[in-house]
C-alpha cells in the first residue's frame, strides 16, 4: 500500500480550533463538533472552500461520476412513483446533498428526451449546505433552467412544513454529516474529545456530552456492556442523522424517501469485533482512519446505521416499504439491458471497456453495489404502499448475462 500523502494543516481551521477549545468548558470539544468544523466551516472547512474535488482526479468519486446510467435509473424510479402518487402537479423530487449536481443534471436529461409529461409537472428542489457546491450545481443545470424547467434551491428552513409530494433522495449524504464518538472503559459509556496539543489536535476522554448517546443505544436495545465487548470498544452515535430524518419527515406530505448510502443495521455496525468503529477518512483516493491530518484538505465520513433511520422514520409517521442493496436496486430497473447492446458491434473497443467497467463498478457488492438503499415511504394509501417499487424487486436476471 502506498504511503499517504499529508499536507500541512489548514492554519485558519487550526486557529479556529484553538478559539474554539479557548471558549468550551475544560478546554476540548466533541468529535462531532470538530468534523463539523473541519469540513463544514464557512470559510476553510472541507465541502465549504473549493478544494474537494469528486471523481478521478479527486478524493473519492460517487456513482454520478461513473457515467449517466444511475441518474438515469434513478429516473426511471421517479417516473413510477409519479404514476403511483397519481401523477401530482407540481411532482416534486428532493435532491439532499447534490454533490456537484451530476445525478440531477442526468436526471433531467432523461425526463426530458423519456418522459416530458412528467418534466412539466416536475418541481426539483436540492437542499445544499455549501455554497460553492450551489454555484457548481448551477452551471451543470444551466441549460435547464434557461429552458423554463423549475429547479430550486432551498435551505429547510426555506422550505415549508407538509409541502412535499413527491420523493426525497440522498446519495452518499448521511456518511458525512459528523459523528460523535464514544469508548466503552471499565463498564461506563464515555466519549471522546477533541483538545490541541503543540498546535495539532489530540484525543481526551470524558464523561457523555449529552444523554442522548446513551439513550441512542437504549433505542436500538445494543447492550454495549455485554461481556461479548472488549474494554475500550470504540465507534461512532450519528445523531445528525436523527434530526435529518425528523426534519425531513416535517417536510415530506406524501411520497417517498430513497437514502442510498454505506452502512450496516445497528447488529452489524455495533458488532463485538466492529471494535474500532467505521470512521475513515479519504484524500486523493486513499483510504485511511486518521482524521487529524490533512484538516480541511480531506473528507471525513462513517458508515449510516440503517437501522436508526427505520426506527427513527416510525416514531415520526415514516414507514419503511423496503431495503436492498444498490446493484439489485439498479438492476432491477434495468442496468442489466444497458450491458446487453455493449457486445453488438456498434461501439469501438476502448468505448466498450470503458461503458463495461462504468456499470460493473455501479454493482460490485465490494464496491458502490454493496450500498443500502433504504425506501420509506409517508402518506401513503393502503393501496400505494401495497405497490412494490421497481427498485425493490428482484431482478429478473441479476447477474446480467441474459
Amino acid at each position: 500500500m502506498s504511503e499517504l500523502p499529508t499536507l500541512p494543516n489548514s492554519e485558519l481551521l487550526v486557529g479556529v480550533l484553538r478559539d474554539r477549545l479557548r471558549q468550551s468548558p475544560h478546554q476540548r470539544i466533541t468529535f462531532a463538533d470538530y468534523m463539523n468544523l473541519v469540513l463544514y466551516h464557512p470559510q476553510s472547512g472541507y465541502y465549504s472552500t473549493g478544494i474537494s474535488t469528486i471523481g478521478n482526479q479527486g478524493d473519492f468519486f460517487t456513482s454520478s461520476h461513473l457515467g449517466a446510467d444511475f441518474g438515469e435509473l434513478l429516473a426511471q424510479q421517479l417516473q413510477q412513483i409519479w404514476e403511483i402518487l397519481g401523477h401530482p402537479h407540481p411532482f416534486q423530487v428532493l435532491e439532499m446533498g447534490a454533490g456537484m449536481g451530476e445525478c440531477a443534471r442526468d436526471i433531467l436529461h432523461f425526463l426530458s428526451i423519456n418522459y416530458p409529461d412528467l418534466l412539466q409537472s416536475l418541481q426539483y428542489l436540492i437542499i445544499e449546505a455549501s455554497p460553492q457546491l450551489i454555484r457548481h450545481q448551477k452551471e451543470r443545470l444551466a441549460d435547464y433552467l434557461t429552458q423554463g424547467i423549475v429547479v430550486e434551491w432551498h435551505s429547510w428552513e426555506s422550505l415549508p412544513n407538509c409541502s412535499v409530494i413527491g420523493c426525497c433522495f440522498s446519495n452518499e449524504l448521511i456518511d458525512a454529516f459528523p459523528v460523535h464518538q464514544v469508548t466503552v472503559q471499565e463498564g461506563t459509556l464515555r466519549e471522546i474529545y477533541i483538545t490541541l496539543e503543540e498546535g495539532k489536535p489530540r484525543e481526551t476522554i470524558g464523561e457523555l456530552s449529552t444523554p442522548k448517546l446513551q439513550e441512542y443505544f437504549e433505542f436500538l436495545q445494543i447492550n454495549l456492556f455485554d461481556s461479548t465487548y472488549p474494554e475500550n470498544y470504540r465507534t461512532e452515535v450519528n445523531l445528525a442523522a436523527l434530526d435529518w430524518l425528523k426534519i425531513l419527515s416535517q417536510k415530506l406530505k406524501q411520497g417517498y424517501i430513497i437514502t442510498i448510502d454505506y452502512g450496516y443495521s445497528a447488529l452489524q455496525y455495533y458488532h463485538p469485533q466492529r471494535h474500532n468503529g467505521t470512521l475513515q477518512c479519504y484524500y486523493q483516493h486513499h483510504r485511511h482512519n486518521n482524521p487529524y491530518v490533512n484538516l480541511g484538505h480531506q473528507d471525513i465520513t462513517a458508515h449510516v446505521n440503517f437501522t436508526a433511520l427505520e426506527k427513527q422514520g416510525e416514531l415520526w409517521g415514516v414507514k419503511t416499504l423496503g431495503f436492498t442493496q444498490q446493484a439489485l436496486f439498479l438492476m432491477a430497473l434495468g442496468l442489466g439491458e444497458r450491458l446487453a447492446p455493449l457486445s453488438g458491434g456498434t461501439l469501438g473497443i476502448l468505448e466498450v471497456l470503458k461503458r463495461r467497467d462504468a456499470l460493473h463498478q455501479l454493482m460490485n457488492p465490494d464496491g458502490l453495489g454493496g450500498f443500502g438503499v433504504l425506501v420509506q415511504g409517508k402518506g401513503l394509501t393502503i393501496e400505494q404502499e401495497g405497490i412494490i417499487l421497481r427498485g425493490l424487486e428482484i431482478p429478473h436476471d441479476p447477474f446480467g448475462i441474459g
